[in-house]
């Protein structure tokens, strides 16, 4: 039964002015344990650590992916007359929980854990936890549905590309909130008229003609998002040292050593850790274990808990022949530090628009020409078929202790 609460809720949100909430069970899933750990989450991994207002939470994020994920099935005709309110409570759901599975410091911690955060999504939709009661009490195949929109495998089409493709809520949400919470304007382009110009046909969603120009908008915002702010070197200095401490710890595991951090075990030793391991570590308990392995017996432990806590991160170098990293690495083991936990190499692409295939659904903008016609955006934009031809952009960077100097390191 899906029970309507007594009045709608409302959240004030920098990016959408409100979000609404009519349904208990959303209101249920918002107050559940699993969905306020959000609230400490950073949403942007390392990147409060280059931009000092970037202090948002995967909390807020989320709540605005359900924002327009319900303004798209209450606004957007296809979807207001097509879907039945199953379907759109279902989707509203998968929106509001596609990152609960989230560890700290975001998609940083998927590089330590072995695990991609809709692993531990759909373990907590799926296993014992409140959210997976919530959901039950509506209906026992609720929690399965919703799972199956974020892992992409829902039968019906749409539902899946509402939370999860080229022109989706996530995307739409994070660039506009991302943007704003780093006080920059790379990721600004125009909502509203995406929105209304918004149209379906043959369960998929395409854009009108006429909207084109927002959707160029759209596309070149998450490419300059990405190699301004995603990709920040500075961002990824401190997630690469993130990288380096685990490193250390699962070398160290199980040792008196860092017995102080038990939080991180269940992440040290082999196997996945169990979903309420997952969630008693957040960036509180994060921090705090790095406050207590500052008083580990182990130097490098000491010392790369102490730098992520003082911010005290990695410099980089620019790296274009491979063949000079391991150069680099007998350099700063020259200068005494152990290139195994004091070194990492990173490299980064990124594509201002590329279409990719999920089993053999191809992954494109489609649009609704004035003849009426569906065809691939590069076949309607000269600008997108022009962002689309061009190769990516690569670079790969060595991170190093800020110590030691870039002529000590390059040689």
């Amino acid at each position: 039964m899906l029970r309507k609460t007594d009045e709608v809720k409302v959240m004030r949100d920098p990016i959408h002015g409100y979000i609404h909430v009519e349904y208990q069970i959303l209101w249920d899933c918002i107050n559940a344990r699993e969905f306020q750990r959000l609230r400490r989450i950073h949403q942007l991994g390392g990147d409060f650590q280059v931009y000092h207002t970037a202090e948002h939470t995967r909390f807020s994020h989320s709540l605005g992916v359900y924002e327009i994920v319900r303004r798209m099935v209450e606004e957007v005709d296809g979807l207001k007359n097509d879907l039945n309110e199953h379907e759109k409570v279902t989707v509203m759901l998968a929106g509001l929980l596609h990152d609960i599975g989230h560890g700290p410091f975001s998609h940083a911690f998927e590089a330590i854990s072995g695990f991609s955060h809709e692993v531990y999504t759909k373990r907590i939709l799926l296993e014992d936890s409140e959210i997976h009661r919530i959901l039950c009490r509506a209906d026992e195949q609720l929690p399965y549905a919703v799972a199956s929109i974020i892992s992409y495998e829902h039968p019906n089409e749409l539902l899946n590309q509402i939370v999860s493709g080229q022109l989706d809520a996530d995307r739409m949400d994070y660039l506009l909130r991302d943007a704003y919470a780093t006080g920059t304007s790379y990721g600004e382009f125009d909502l509203e008229r995406i929105l209304r110009t918004i149209r379906i046909r043959d369960h998929q969603i395409l854009v009108k003609e006429s909207g084109i120009h927002s959707v160029q908008d759209y596309l070149m915002a998450r490419y300059h998002m990405y190699w301004q702010v995603y990709l920040h070197p500075v961002a990824r200095s401190f997630e690469g040292m993130l990288v380096q401490l685990f490193k250390r710890l699962r070398d160290l595991y199980p040792s008196d050593t860092i017995a102080m951090a038990p939080m991180f075990f269940p992440f040290l030793k082999e196997g996945e850790a169990s979903i309420e391991e997952h969630f008693a570590l957040d960036e509180a308990a994060a921090f705090y274990g790095f406050a207590q392995l500052m008083h580990s017996e182990d130097r490098l432990v000491c010392d790369l808990a102490r730098r992520l806590l003082n911010r005290d991160l990695f410099e980089y170098v620019n790296i274009e022949d491979p063949q000079k990293i391991q150069q680099i690495r007998e350099n700063i083991e020259k200068a005494g530090y152990d290139s195994r936990y004091y070194m990492f190499t990173d490299t980064v692409k990124q594509k201002a628009f590329s279409p990719y295939t999920i089993g053999d659904k191809k992954h494109n903008i489609w649009v609704l020409c004035e003849d009426r016609q569906i065809r691939e955006i590069t076949q309607v934009s000269d600008i997108v078929k022009a962002i689309a031809e061009v190769k990516g952009k690569v670079q790969t960077k060595v991170y190093y202790p800020a110590e030691i100097t870039q002529a000590e390191v390059c040689g």
